[in-house]
């Protein structure tokens, strides 16, 4: 049995996996079973992640919660001292002093929930979220489903000719690909 003077236990939970492969609803899956236990959430997106809404964190499948938009990391620090839960989406778009900021958030006793790409469309680790897995208590890799065979999908590859790191779209610019269907898309591409 818990006694009231316990000391809150703060962790670190990255949900990551490819394009398409259920991160952010998971994410607002966890930040909602939070709120249904009374635990006040604050939760945070890049302000580069405009496509469904500007102040709502949103699943490809519609599943929504209102968010903070932010370009600097460090604001998550501002947040009030009763807030128990941070949730993070898109985490892959913010620079590296995240891994800094959720470790601080975490040692004041808060549940931090990031969700992110793992790699890039080039199937290199991408931004904050490798640190990020390596300092986490509980790391959950989800996938998709390859649209070309039907295996597990673990990475996005692009269908733009545009080889800027960040690109945001959504089915019209990136597709889930297993490992092999994958390899044979950017071979052929070259």
């Amino acid at each position: 049995m818990f006694s009231e003077n316990a000391k809150k236990s703060g962790c670190i939970e990255v949900i990551c996996g490819s394009m398409f492969s259920g991160k952010t609803e998971e994410l607002i899956r966890r930040l909602k079973r939070a709120q249904f236990a009374k635990q006040k959430i604050a939760t945070f997106k890049p302000t580069v992640d405009k496509r469904y809404s500007d102040l709502d964190v949103v699943s490809h499948d519609s599943h929504s919660i209102s968010c903070t938009p932010i370009k600097n990391p460090s604001r998550m620090l501002q947040i009030d001292s009763d807030v128990q839960v941070v949730g993070i989406d898109e985490a892959q778009f913010f620079d590296e002093s995240l891994v800094e900021v959720a470790q601080a958030l975490a040692d004041r006793g808060i549940r931090v929930i990031v969700a992110g790409l793992d790699t890039d469309y080039l199937g290199k680790p991408f931004g904050p979220i490798p640190g990020l897995m390596a300092i986490a208590e509980d790391v959950q890799k989800v996938h998709a489903i390859c649209v070309k065979c039907g295996n597990l999908a673990n990475h996005s590859h692009r269908l733009s000719d545009s080889r800027k790191l960040v690109v945001l779209g959504e089915t019209d610019i990136y597709e889930p690909l297993c490992r092999d269907c994958y390899n044979k898309a950017i071979a052929e591409e070259k």
